[in-house]
C-alpha cells in the first residue's frame, strides 16, 4: 500500500444547468461557473466539472461534437490545432489559478476515427496534466424504464489514471466507472487521497445507487470520493440525476446538490483518513494469501 502524501484542501463541484445543443453556450456557462467558485471564500484549489457538458448527452451527438485532445504535458499556447473547449479549459485554469478537472467531453483520435469519452486535468498553468478515457461504457437495458449505450458510437479507454497535485493524488474515473470497485481499490493503494468521478447518472440509475455506490468506494478504499453531475434539463432526452455528492472515507456524505444547477463545495481533511486508517486497519489486513492483489502490477 503506498502511503498517503497530502495536506487539506478545498473541493468544488460545478453541476452546470443552461446547457443547450450550443456547444459555445456551454463553454460560456462552464466558463462562469469556474470564475463563480473561484471568487468563494475560502477560494477552492480543485474544481471539477460534470460528464459530457460541452454536448448533448446522445449517442447520435457525440462525434458531432467530438474534439481533438493533444499530449499530456502540452502547455497553454503550445498546441494550435486542439479542439475549442480544451483551449477554454486551459483558460479556466489558467485565469482562476486553480487545477481543474474538466468534467469529460467527446474526444476524437484523428488516427482511429474512434471517439471516446474523456476527462481532461489542467494544473493553474493551464498544463494539461492528465487524461482519463471512461472505461467501462454505460451499455443498460432496463425494460420500461431507461435503455442507452454508449458503445453504439464510444470506446472504451484502456487504462486507469491518477494524477498528483500539491494537496495529493488524484484517481480519476467517469460516471459508470465507478461500478467496477478495482478502479478505486488500484487507486487506493497507489496512494491516492480521493477519487473522482464526473458522472451523468440518470433519474432511473441515480435513486437506485448513486449515493450507495460512492459511500461503498470510500467505505472500502478509506477514501473521499466524489462524483459531480449535471444538473436536470426538463427538455432535454436524457434526464440527468444531478444530486453532486462529496464523501468521506467513513462513508458520510459531506455535501449533496439537489437537482438544480448549483456549486458544491466540500473541505478534504486527509488527517481522516490516516485516523480511519489507524482505527479500521483494513488496509494492513488485506490477505493477499488467500485472494490475489489487483492493483498488484500498478503498484
Amino acid at each position: 500500500m503506498a502511503s498517503i502524501t497530502a495536506k487539506p484542501f478545498r473541493l468544488a463541484l460545478l453541476q452546470l444547468g443552461s446547457l443547450t445543443s450550443s456547444k459555445a453556450n456551454n463553454i460560456s456557462v462552464a466558463k462562469r461557473a469556474v470564475e463563480e467558485a473561484a471568487s468563494s471564500s475560502p477560494k477552492p484549489n480543485l474544481i471539477v466539472l460534470p460528464e459530457i457538458w460541452n454536448s448533448p448527452y446522445a449517442v447520435n451527438a457525440f462525434r458531432e461534437y467530438s474534439e481533438k485532445i493533444p499530449k499530456i504535458g502540452s502547455k497553454n499556447g503550445e498546441v494550435g490545432d486542439e479542439g475549442e473547449t480544451v483551449k477554454a479549459m486551459r483558460q479556466m485554469a489558467i485565469n482562476n489559478n486553480v487545477w481543474l478537472i474538466g468534467g469529460s467531453i467527446p474526444q476524437k483520435d484523428e488516427r482511429t476515427d474512434e471517439i471516446f469519452n474523456t476527462c481532461t486535468v489542467y494544473d493553474p498553468d493551464g498544463t494539461l496534466v492528465a487524461i482519463h478515457q471512461k472505461v467501462h461504457l454505460f451499455d443498460i437495458d432496463i425494460p420500461g424504464k431507461q435503455t442507452f449505450k454508449e458503445s453504439d458510437t464510444l470506446t472504451g479507454g484502456k487504462t486507469l489514471t491518477t494524477f498528483v497535485t500539491p494537496f495529493g493524488k488524484i484517481g480519476l474515473g467517469i460516471c459508470y466507472d465507478i461500478r467496477f470497485p478495482e478502479m478505486a481499490t488500484i487507486a487506493a493503494r497507489q496512494g491516492c487521497v480521493a477519487m473522482i468521478y464526473p458522472a451523468a447518472f440518470n433519474t432511473t440509475t441515480g435513486p437506485m445507487h448513486w449515493s450507495l455506490l460512492q459511500r461503498g468506494r470510500a467505505i472500502d478504499n478509506q477514501i473521499y470520493v466524489a462524483m459531480c453531475s449535471p444538473a436536470r434539463h426538463p427538455e432535454a432526452s436524457y434526464q440527468a440525476y444531478g444530486h453532486s455528492m462529496v464523501v468521506n472515507p467513513l462513508g458520510d456524505i459531506l455535501v449533496e446538490a439537489g437537482h438544480q444547477p448549483t456549486t458544491v463545495y466540500a473541505d478534504i481533511d486527509v488527517d481522516l483518513l490516516a485516523t480511519t486508517r489507524r482505527n479500521l486497519p483494513i488496509t494492513i489486513q488485506r490477505r493477499f494469501d488467500v485472494y490475489p492483489d489487483v492493483a498488484e502490477k500498478f503498484l
